[in-house]
């Protein structure tokens, strides 16, 4: 059954996605094709637009706004911007990250505290700030969130352990809306992937390393954007209706916990 026949309750729903690089964006194209109304924020506005409106030549409804997540007032711009457009918000994907600092994150001792207070800023209070200024519209609507977490929230590693404090943090927070406001029809959920082929990776990471961590993967291959996109418009949509306060890792099979 083809995504035009098949009603999943996305139709006409307004989709937030608050960070438009890599998953983000396949996650715009997706809902759009789903039937979704959505609004990409991103610091990169010019970058944002353009998936905007090649998701608008496709025949979606789509539009972009840029924003700076560690800023309270430019997180408020993209939900009244959202808002303005669309009228409401259905559903919320906090999806945004710092890359930058994410490559200078090191170890407790030898951290800069301005990397540190970066990442806390944009995956810590931005998050935050996403999702209490989202969520009265959110909650009016019976809608849901979906929080872009990762592995390093479970995995104890040697480097980047402001990135995984940002991340477990999310996952808290994920926790505390579904208990929260379940009762009032509200799911929230977090996916944690695995290493996922955005076109950033494909530039950048020694194809080396691209092959030797793909072939430690139990599914035989490394992750791809629509991996992630289909499991975000499946928690939005009616077929995850009963799936709310979990972390689910996309990941091919490279982390098996309980």
């Amino acid at each position: 059954m083809s995504i035009e026949t098949l009603d999943r309750g996305l139709k006409d729903k307004v989709a937030l996605i608050a960070g438009g690089g890599g998953i983000g964006g396949e996650t715009a194209r997706r809902l759009t094709a789903e039937g979704c109304k959505v609004m990409i924020g991103d610091l990169f506005a010019d970058a944002a637009e353009a998936t905007a409106q090649s998701i608008r030549e496709s025949g979606g409804i789509c539009a972009a706004h840029g924003y700076d997540q560690a800023d309270d007032a430019s997180v408020a711009s993209l939900i009244e911007a959202t808002v303005r457009e669309f009228g409401t918000i259905d559903f919320l994907l906090a999806n945004a990250a710092d890359m930058a600092a994410l490559t200078q994150d090191s170890d407790l001792l030898a951290i800069d505290l301005a990397i540190f207070d970066r990442t806390m800023a944009v995956g810590m209070r931005g998050v935050m700030m996403c999702a209490r200024l989202a969520l009265p519209y959110i909650v009016a609507n019976r809608g849901a969130l979906v929080f872009m977490s990762s592995g390093a929230a479970h995995a104890g590693e040697a480097q980047r352990f402001s990135y995984a404090m940002a991340k477990s943090a999310m996952n808290a927070l994920m926790r505390h809306i579904a208990r929260r406001w379940g009762p009032e029809g509200v799911r929230a959920n977090a996916i944690l992937p695995g290493l996922v082929l955005s076109d950033q990776v494909k530039r950048n990471m020694d194809k080396a390393v691209v092959e030797q961590m793909k072939n430690a993967v139990p599914a035989g291959r490394l992750g791809e954007t629509y991996d992630i996109a289909a499991m975000v418009a499946m928690l939005f949509s009616r077929d995850g209706e009963w799936i709310t306060g979990q972390t689910l890792s996309v990941d091919g099979g490279s982390s098996m916990r309980p």
